[in-house]
């Protein structure tokens, strides 16, 4: 295998194929687990509105991909305030078969000086997964200050995220390469135990083999699976079969 392979390999086994569109359909959403078994391997997650965790359990199992993991959002994408909310929809999402939840912080609140709830609601929310289902905090790194993203990435990882996530994908700036390194350097220094997750804007295997780098050179090579390592993307497999000269593969409309 080339060391070009080998990439386009490593980039798909890291990626929650994502379908966040307001025109999602069950058909979509059948279509995009189909898509999670790619030429060059499966993917690590499907990511999909809650109302489709089923379908796409569904789907995955008929397509004797079941090893894929379906993940699904809650307070998303506005990150309010409203923990009984967002313990609500955790509580739906994971009776509806969510192996992973990415829960958007209240970030607006912590730019206010409100650390307070961000910390009650991922504790809240962690209670609800425990540890069978893996809680993916997203702080919405654009609309941070440098010193926030750190401050925030030291809060959730002691509240027990399983990952930090940079961004929804829905604000004009997502996520940067800046901010990828304050986190990573906040998982490092707590030990390493906590994941990462690069979304929002990341579209190219250039973009992500950036962020590989980044990881490896922070956390070590050995570090980087997907226990730790995520990409939240769509538009990125097109762009990596492509890469791989498989012209039979159709693009769908880029959500993430």
């Amino acid at each position: 295998m080339s060391e070009f392979d080998a990439l386009a390999r490593k980039v798909v086994s890291l990626m929650d194929l994502t379908a966040l569109n307001d025109t999602d359909t069950d058909t979509s959403v059948v279509e995009l687990c189909q898509r999670a078994s790619s030429p060059v391997g499966q993917t690590a997650a499907v990511c999909v509105w809650p109302q489709f965790v089923h379908i796409a359990k569904y789907a995955l199992a008929q397509a004797d991909a079941a090893a894929i993991k379906v993940a699904t959002v809650v307070n998303f994408p506005h990150g309010n305030s409203d923990i009984a909310q967002a313990v609500a929809e955790t509580q739906a999402a994971i009776a509806a078969g969510a192996a992973e939840v990415d829960l958007v912080y209240p970030y607006r609140q912590a730019i206010q000086g409100n650390l307070d709830i961000g910390r009650d609601m991922v504790g809240a929310v962690k209670a609800e997964c425990g540890t069978k289902v893996r809680l993916k905090v997203i702080l919405e790194t654009g609309e941070l200050p440098t010193d926030l993203i750190a401050q925030l990435s030291q809060q959730v990882i002691a509240e027990g995220a399983d990952f930090i996530k940079t961004s929804t994908g829905k604000v004009p700036v997502n996520a940067t390469l800046e901010a990828a390194r304050i986190m990573l350097e906040a998982i490092r220094r707590s030990g390493g135990s906590c994941g990462f997750k690069a979304a929002g804007g990341i579209r190219t295997l250039e973009q992500a083999d950036a962020y590989l780098e980044l990881a490896e050179q922070i956390c070590g090579r050995s570090w980087v699976v997907s226990s730790h390592f995520r990409f939240g993307a769509s538009g990125l497999l097109d762009d990596v079969l492509r890469h791989c000269g498989d012209s039979n593969i159709h693009s769908i409309p880029s959500g993430y």
